[in-house]
């Protein structure tokens, strides 16, 4: 994050360095089944948010620099597109054949990607992509509220674990820094 205009140094990267560690190292503990951690999915997580830093923070400069959202959103999903066609041979891909399968990709597409992604893309004209990728994982946390107070879902204690701990990082970040009203007189 930018400090000046934030008003903090805390970036996103430290909160991350806070936050994961104690999922990773306490969850399993927590739940009373301490399975091993699968170190190769650990690492295919940590690209996979890498990937999206860097779809945000590319997608942000191209906005920034005018270019509409939905062509820039577009071309980055063209992009990762073919890099995923690039595995469907080895992929069972037969249920998309069928009409379940069809209308549960149609769905996902639609809401999930392209509904997504074009408000990601008008959010990111304005306001930074650093401020927009801390924000993003309040997502399932809000999904988790709305599955409790709208569907009458019910979580146990710790699963609420996972948000306090979102909602306590995010609070740090908008916290300003001491001595940052000064620097900035």
């Amino acid at each position: 994050m930018d400090a000046d205009a934030e008003g903090t140094d805390v970036t996103s990267a430290e909160v991350a360095d806070a936050e994961v560690p104690g999922g990773l190292v306490l969850g399993p503990r927590l739940t009373g089944t301490a399975a091993p951690v699968d170190v190769t999915g650990v690492l295919l997580a940590a690209c996979g948010g890498l990937s999206y830093a860097v779809h945000a923070s590319i997608g942000g400069r191209l906005i920034g620099r005018g270019h509409p959202s939905g062509a820039v959103t577009g071309a980055l999903f063209g992009a990762a597109a073919l890099l995923v066609l690039s595995l469907a041979p080895f992929v069972d891909v037969t249920w998309l054949g069928t009409v379940r399968g069809a209308a549960v990709a149609g769905c996902l597409a639609l809401f999930t990607v392209h509904l997504a992604y074009r408000l990601f893309g008008h959010g990111l004209r304005r306001t930074s992509a650093s401020a927009a990728t801390v924000l993003t994982p309040a997502e399932p946390a809000v999904a988790a509220v709305l599955g409790v107070t709208v569907l009458g879902e019910r979580l146990p204690c710790l699963s609420w674990c996972g948000p306090a701990v979102l909602g306590a990082g995010l609070v740090l970040l908008a916290l300003p820094v001491r001595g940052a009203a000064a620097r900035d007189r």
